[in-house]
């Protein structure tokens, strides 16, 4: 089986709380402040030294990536107040074997409120039922206790450790036996 992009349109994918969207150039002064966040960065090994034209550039890549099908990195959206909190993706697809990383960051004050356990939800989903992934994969430091605890929430197993990072992956076995 190969991974599946069924719509030319950009998947806007929502839970209560929140709208998982297409990143425009509008949002690059709140991307901005994500990506040069100490404490997001400190775990994902990140400069925060970026400035807007950096976060410009990064916009038009993902949105390049989408259109040849290379990854779909959504932003992550309070309904309530429109205001980008984070960000979540699928990127190092392998087509063979139907696979995915998936990735994401929230912003520390949003942390603790459920908010990322809603958007991986939906995220799955999308992954397993409309990309057909087969499995998908998530590389994070030991250090970020969180994220595995949101990784093991959702049915993520872990599987190796490369580079000092540790490895978790979700078959669609797994989660369509959860």
């Amino acid at each position: 089986m190969s991974i599946q992009f069924p719509s030319t349109e950009f998947p806007v994918l929502q839970t209560n709380r929140l709208v998982c969207r297409e990143l425009t150039k509008v949002d690059g002064e709140q991307l901005l402040s994500i990506r040069n966040n100490e404490e997001i960065n400190r775990f994902i090994g990140r400069s925060s030294a970026q400035t807007l034209q950096h976060v410009l550039e990064f916009i038009d890549s993902r949105k390049l990536d989408w259109k040849e099908r290379k990854g779909v990195y959504w932003t992550i959206e309070l309904k309530s107040t429109g205001k980008l909190i984070g960000n979540i993706c699928f990127w190092n697809l392998d087509y063979n074997a139907a696979t995915a990383e998936i990735g994401y960051e929230l912003l520390p004050a949003e942390q603790g409120k459920g908010l990322m356990t809603e958007t991986v939800d939906k995220v799955i989903a999308y992954g397993f039922e409309t990309m057909q992934l087969d499995a998908m994969t998530a590389c994070l430091s030991p250090d970020n206790k969180p994220s595995v605890k949101l990784l093991e929430l959702h049915g993520f197993t872990y599987t190796e450790t490369i580079d000092e990072l540790l490895v978790y992956k979700l078959t669609c076995a797994q989660w369509g036996a959860k």
